[in-house]
């Protein structure tokens, strides 16, 4: 029923001179299984060498042969791992697996909100929850962040989870237009569970979290957070904000912070929705 090749770079076929995972030898040998799997209506998974980076190593002829090219990434860290679809000629890319590693093999995540917002509710300073689109799943997340007075010359801005250069375009805004000096201070945040998100969206979440742990001051445990933040300050639209309010609610959350945009459908929720349009009005809720 199923073959799995691991890996196609180890491949040989005999009527070729070209060492294994040169690209004739990779061209062939995938053009030989494409045939089987065609011939004999057998799935055929081809597994192959990433570079560090997460691109596919070596010859690119394979993605362009194969039906579907399916990504298993995750922090070695942490037991949690996505299966993300890049290419799919069968159906939608836009649909993610989340699994967790266990004795017995990878289980499916059926709720990964309630997974990764476990120890949320410890309330500390510096954390904010926010929405995260995988695919067409809404996941909530927590974002932790931690200030410190810079010990030496050169301050200090570590990310994880989320673009180093995000982190300081977001602090830029945050200072000019927030009015929270952190140019002297080191500023570290991260994104709990080990997950890695480029969600526009959580751009609020993680200035409330730096505001907050700035200030020292602890925001609503039931606080949702989610809002593009522009150069000015402004509070933008984010995609599908029906279903990341309905993801919220169903896990307890009583007020969501959002930007003041045209809903696709009217809501019937218990969860109580503030609508902002400025970075300033956010920081009001740490007042």
């Amino acid at each position: 029923a199923v073959v799995a090749v691991d890996s196609i770079q180890t491949m040989y076929h005999p009527d070729y001179e070209s060492a294994p995972g040169s690209v004739t030898q990779v061209r062939e040998c995938a053009a030989r299984f494409l045939e089987l799997a065609k011939s004999q209506n057998v799935a055929i998974f081809l597994i192959g060498h990433v570079t560090k980076e997460g691109a596919i190593a070596g010859p690119r002829v394979l993605e362009h042969m194969v039906d579907a090219l399916l990504f298993l990434e995750g922090d070695r860290q942490y037991q949690y791992r996505i299966l993300r679809a890049i290419k799919n000629r069968f159906g939608s890319t836009n649909e993610v697996g989340i699994f967790e590693l266990r004795g017995s093999g990878m289980v499916e995540v059926k709720n990964p909100s309630q997974l990764f917002l476990s120890d949320y509710r410890q309330r500390i300073a510096g954390a904010a929850v926010t929405c995260t689109l995988e695919g067409t799943r809404p996941i909530l997340l927590e974002v932790q962040a931690l200030t410190t007075s810079a010990s030496f010359g050169m301050p200090q801005r570590t990310a994880a989870g989320i673009d180093h250069k995000r982190l300081a375009l977001l602090l830029a805004i945050l200072e000019k237009r927030g009015g929270i000096q952190v140019a002297t201070a080191d500023v570290f945040v991260k994104i709990a569970g080990g997950l890695r998100i480029d969600d526009p969206a959580a751009d609020l979440a993680i200035l409330m979290a730096i505001a907050s742990a700035h200030r020292n001051t602890i925001l609503e445990a039931e606080a949702l957070f989610l809002g593009e933040v522009g150069l000015g300050g402004e509070i933008r639209a984010v995609s599908q904000l029906e279903k990341r309010l309905k993801e919220a609610e169903q896990l307890g959350f009583a007020v969501a912070y959002v930007p003041r945009q045209k809903m696709d459908q009217e809501l019937n929720l218990r969860l109580s929705v503030v609508e902002i349009k400025h970075i300033s009005e956010a920081l009001e809720v740490l007042r």
